[in-house]
């Protein structure tokens, strides 16, 4: 009776687990839905709203689930709303698989399937030992990865985690890294439901590149249910971080600001050069183009970097590049300019029309490509995306390392370059990241690619920097379409107090319609409050890292009005029209070719005009308003501290850049709470703070 018993508990725990699998299928339940689930799911739901375990295998349990009256009161609560619950069906369903795969019946029964099909059907995979470090996967149909081993030998990388291969299953932790040796990666989930394994620790200790070891990548969640594995911890060399410098800024409570805590603004352009050698100089950007930059009153630029360029074969990095990288930065340094660092990619390789990841690290999957240009190759290109794909999915190079680790790897050595240069403020993460087949999803509002892809790269790619450099700012970007459609974004939060949120506009109006910005306020305007929405959800400071691509000047401006209300420092696209990704490169620039003086014809004026607008550089204070419109600039602000820790003193100065080009007959300035301490006409117009003044309020008009 006994064995009997057992074989009918276990055809009904197949039964429900059908039945349960089939569930997640559905949209969101509502409020009634959800009613009708606890109802119908009680007799196996504790009163916390766990699975009892116990209670799959009881039948008691069982008798209640199956009766008349169980089943009316299910559709009764179907039919009458009430509070939602929170049972999570994907947990059940993989506790009572794994209570199955544990069970005297089903190590029986499955170990006759498997041995039936000649591989495993439902099964956890072992776990690594020393000898064979990796995981194994779970069965095809459900059963979690192994775990990968945990190495005890200096040098010596932890086992990477099993996948789980079937319909549902977590993926195995990869195991901790000897001394000074990398954690394993997680292992995968089940391609519909599952959680990624978390990546294995790397041990500290000397490494043979000097760097810091680094922890294994987290493992991809499933599609529909599951979570993004967490990569591991990256080790500690026995001297610690060593070589940094106090940075150009740093995040506090949702503001960038300087070593005295003052905030900053910048206002700035775009220097990009896409193809081989990929150097910024490469167009011929050079000292009189920061001159020029910086007398119109420019602080800043984002300096584009690219991945092929500084890691050309796997695992090398080609410092000579970096160099070329750093000779820019000190010729903006020398006009006072700062340099964000962008790592810059189009359409993901060369072999797609664009730039970016280099050859070694592109897989094309074998599928047709549709060079149809910029932006339309990227929904439309099948081996485009499939390369996306195949990044997302952290494949392995031909070295055996994941193409995300290695992305991991290859921003560690440019952290560690640039970590003792003061003139470099930041590292922009990626230049607008594509979901490869999950884009229309996205779309449509799908969080998955955001929140389970993306957001957990940038954390690892944050980490992996953190490894080298703990002070400077890590700026992280929406995918591509957040600042053209637009559409909200899904990120989740990146674990790290001093990263920022970098974000784009491209009027898409204008972009169908050239020669019209008609609907490109309404369009920044619903972009820049997406960006205020995130920004001030996380408590961080947001930076309109690009607009512009245009010399349709009435779209500028949208951009320029709307990044002004929201009180967004910018970068312009681009100062050099060489860009060959881009629908009409010439329209985009403001200095047509930087090979030559940025005087006369090779400037573009009306543009130059409209994005040199006196601007707050630097704040005693919390700035609350500024504007700029018919040669009128307005800006206030208190002279509370950004973080809350109090006000500045009286005689605090606050720096506004005031143009020339905007004022050729000087201009007058009217303040209320403070003084003007600079000459006529500066500019850079000084206004220091009034004795117990808690507002400054600021008018520079033209002069009569």
């Amino acid at each position: 009776m006994a064995r009997r018993h057992r074989n009918v508990v276990g055809s009904k725990v197949v039964g429900i687990a059908a039945f349960l699998a089939m569930v997640p299928l559905a949209p969101p339940a509502q409020a009634d839905v959800d009613d009708m689930m606890d109802v119908l799911f009680a007799p196996f739901v504790t009163a916390a709203g766990t699975l009892d375990g116990d209670a799959v295998f009881d039948t008691t349990a069982w008798d209640s689930f199956l009766s008349s009256a169980h089943w009316d009161a299910a559709l009764a609560a179907l039919a009458e709303p009430g509070p939602a619950v929170g049972f999570d069906v994907y947990t059940g369903l993989h506790d009572i698989a794994e209570k199955w795969i544990d069970s005297e019946l089903g190590t029986q029964v499955n170990g006759a399937i498997n041995q039936l099909f000649g591989s495993t059907v439902i099964g956890n995979g072992a776990d690594g030992t020393e000898a064979n470090p990796n995981g194994g996967n779970g069965g095809w149909l459900f059963g979690d990865g192994g775990a990968g081993w945990n190495s005890t030998t200096d040098g010596v990388a932890g086992g990477h985690g099993g996948a789980a291969v079937g319909l549902f299953g977590n993926g195995g932790a990869g195991g901790d890294g000897g001394a000074g040796a990398t954690g394993g990666d997680g292992g995968a989930a089940a391609w519909l439901l599952g959680n990624g394994g978390h990546g294995g620790d790397a041990g500290d200790g000397a490494t043979a590149s000097g760097l810091p070891a680094l922890g294994g990548a987290g493992g991809v969640a499933g599609l529909w249910s599951g979570t993004h594995g967490a990569a591991g911890h990256f080790g500690t060399l026995p001297g610690g971080i060593t070589g940094t410098v106090a940075p150009p800024v740093e995040v506090s409570n949702g503001w960038l600001t300087n070593a005295d805590g003052q905030v900053v603004i910048w206002h700035g352009l775009n220097q990009v050069y896409k193809v081989d050698p990929y150097t910024p100089s490469g167009d011929g950007f050079s000292d009189d183009d920061a001159a020029f930059l910086a007398a119109n009153g420019f602080n800043s630029v984002r300096l584009g970097v690219i991945w092929a360029g500084v890691e050309p074969q796997p695992g090398v990095i080609d410092y000579n590049y970096l160099a070329s990288i750093k000779d820019t930065v000190e010729i903006l340094a020398r006009h006072k300019i700062v340099a964000i660092l962008d790592m810059h990619q189009d359409l993901y390789n060369e072999e797609f029309g664009g730039e970016g990841a280099p050859d070694w690290a592109t897989f094309n999957g074998g599928l047709p490509h549709l060079g149809l240009g910029f932006p339309a190759t990227y929904p439309l290109s099948p081996a485009q995306n499939h390369a996306w794909d195949a990044f997302w999915a952290n494949t392995k190079a031909s070295d055996g390392i994941g193409v995300q680790n290695h992305y991991a790897l290859m921003w560690q050595a440019v952290a560690n370059y640039f970590k003792d240069d003061p003139n470099v403020a930041g590292y922009d993460i990626m230049n607008e990241p594509w979901a490869g087949s999950h884009w229309l999803g996205s779309i449509l509002g799908n969080a998955y690619f955001e929140a389970q892809q993306l957001t957990p790269f940038y954390n690892q790619i944050d980490a992996a920097i953190r490894s080298v450099d703990p002070n400077k700012t890590v700026f992280f970007e929406p995918p591509a379409l957040f600042g053209t459609l637009p559409v909200p974004t899904h990120l989740g939060t990146v674990d790290d107090p001093n990263s920022a949120f970098s974000f784009h506009h491209y009027c898409l109006t204008a972009s169908l319609f050239p020669g019209t910005s008609f609907g490109c306020d309404w369009n920044a305007d619903v972009v820049l409050d997406y960006a205020m929405d995130y920004t001030q959800a996380h408590n961080i400071p947001g930076w309109f890292s690009e607009f512009g691509a245009t010399n349709n000047i009435g779209a500028i401006d949208a951009s320029l009005q709307a990044a002004n209300r929201a009180l967004f420092g910018w970068a312009e696209w681009a100062y050099s029209g060489k860009d060959i990704t881009s629908i009409s490169p010439e329209d985009q620039a403001l200095v047509y070719d930087p090979s030559k003086p940025p005087v006369g014809d090779n400037v573009h004026w009306d543009k130059l005009d409209a994005l040199s607008q006196p601007y707050p550089q630097v704040i005693s204070g919390t700035p609350t308003s500024w504007s700029f419109s018919g040669g009128v600039f307005w800006f206030a602000y208190s002279t509370d501290q950004a973080d809350g820790s109090g006000s500045f003193a009286a005689g605090s100065e606050t720096t506004i850049s005031v143009p020339p080009s905007q004022y050729p007959n000087g201009y007058t300035v009217t303040v209320t709470g403070g003084h003007v301490t600079s000459g006529p006409n500066a500019s850079q117009l000084t206004i220091t703070s009034d004795s117990g003044a808690s507002t400054v309020k600021v008018t520079v008009t033209a002069a009569s």
